[in-house]
């Protein structure tokens, strides 16, 4: 289950050491200009949608791919920055509406690229099917701060529009500092567009 490390793309991120995570990292930029919960931007229209259902927990698939291995691999993974996003594809090129909606919330919260760091799920089953397990949440994407689990994208959606998220972010210190706002350092376009759907993510 090794898997060869992703490749940095962008701009001017600090340099990190070597990991041992097993997983393939996509270390990347995010959009870092804050903008208020009320902006237009199309996919803060969504709508979250309803927490689970007692039958869609019911229906959850069997415990079999957190094996102690795999456990191992996502502790190394969550513990690898202080803001931590599984996703589907990589913050350049998310493979699915969720997982974009998701890079574009933390960009427009001001996320410090330099605390960022993702994986990609769809390069490895076991990762895809044993994070759900780990965080006991059925779907991707899925956010950790500072190695503690927050949610997934209607979590995301619903926290950004009531300035939880903003808060929690600059507690835990993982925003670019005021004074470098509005710098290019950091800062990447977005090519991606916005998300085409909401609720938790897809499976």
């Amino acid at each position: 289950m090794l898997l060869r490390p992703a490749i940095r793309t962008a701009v001017r991120l600090p340099k990190r050491a070597s990991s041992s995570i097993p997983f393939s990292r996509s270390i990347s930029t995010i959009p870092s200009t804050r903008a208020h919960p009320s902006s237009s931007n199309s996919f803060l229209q969504l709508r979250p949608r309803p927490r689970q259902t007692h039958h869609s927990v019911l229906t959850r698939p069997t415990r079999r791919h957190l094996t102690d291995n795999v456990r191992a691999a996502i502790d190394k993974a969550v513990a690898s920055a202080p803001v931590v996003l599984f996703m589907k594809g990589t913050p350049d090129t998310p493979q699915c509406g969720f997982s974009r909606a998701s890079i574009q919330i933390l960009g427009l919260q001001g996320v410090d690229p330099g605390k960022f760091t993702a994986f990609n799920v769809l390069e490895d089953e076991e990762l895809r099917q044993g994070i759900k397990e780990y965080s006991d949440w059925p779907t991707i994407p899925q956010l950790y701060v500072s190695k503690e689990f927050v949610g997934g994208c209607d979590i995301l959606i619903s926290m950004h529009q009531s300035g939880e998220l903003a808060k929690m972010l600059e507690e835990k210190g993982v925003l670019v500092p005021a004074s470098e706002e509005g710098g290019d350092g950091g800062a990447a376009a977005q090519g991606t567009g916005g998300g085409d759907g909401a609720g938790k993510g897809g499976a």
